[in-house]
């Protein structure tokens, strides 16, 4: 009768040990379920936004390298004092430049339903730091990424026709934005440097 009691025992006993491993299992799947997915969204989210930063960055330096980078920058209507085939405002907005670094934009970018804005940064001759807007295409969102490249404008540097061909006027003579900036620890113009140039790219998807 002892013994009896001592196997109901030893089973109530192993039930209670089954029934809370089976209560933990539930509540770290539960734990698991709840801190996993937010943290595999971010993670999905930043593989994306790595990606799209990559492609930004090729696009820069396969521009700066191919010289489409500086032809961008310097594809300037001095009369209407606006890039090339834009309005009033200055700057594209639907559609790319239309010139070969406009032409690497709309593959990497438009093709993929990717928006992007292209601002040029530069130094003014007190050293202060300006901006144009090359493309406008909208207000970046929270998972905006962005990217640069540094482009050096010498003073003997021609501006670009709206056909793509250099012009016989050089930055320095020309009615350019971009305005001579300073040289540290030189005269302007002393050592043939007219200015630095950073393009900065920002894309997102719509």
């Amino acid at each position: 009768m002892m013994r009896s009691r001592d196997d109901r025992g030893q089973a109530y006993t192993l039930e209670a040990v089954v029934a809370a491993i089976v209560l933990l299992t539930a509540v770290a799947f539960a734990l698991q379920v709840t801190i996993v997915t937010p943290l595999s969204a971010s993670t999905s989210s930043q593989h994306i936004e790595g990606q799209q930063r990559a492609v930004a960055q090729g696009v820069l330096a396969s521009a700066a390298e191919d010289g489409s980078l500086e032809e961008a920058v310097l594809y300037w209507n001095e009369t209407g004092e606006r890039f090339h085939n834009t309005e009033g405002q200055g700057f594209y907005t639907d559609d790319p430049p239309d010139n070969e670094f406009g032409d690497k934009l709309e593959q990497a970018f438009t093709q993929e339903g990717i928006a992007y804005n292209v601002i040029v940064r530069y130094q003014s001759v007190r050293g202060s730091i300006n901006q144009r807007t090359m493309v406008l295409q909208g207000t970046p969102s929270d998972n905006a990424i962005s990217a640069t490249r540094t482009i050096s404008l010498s003073n003997d540097t021609r501006i670009v026709n709206e056909d793509g061909t250099r012009n016989e006027t050089t930055v320095s003579e020309a009615n350019l934005y971009i305005r001579n900036g300073p040289t540290p620890q030189l005269e302007p113009n002393s050592d043939g440097l007219y200015n630095i140039v950073v393009v900065e790219v920002v894309a997102w998807r719509i």
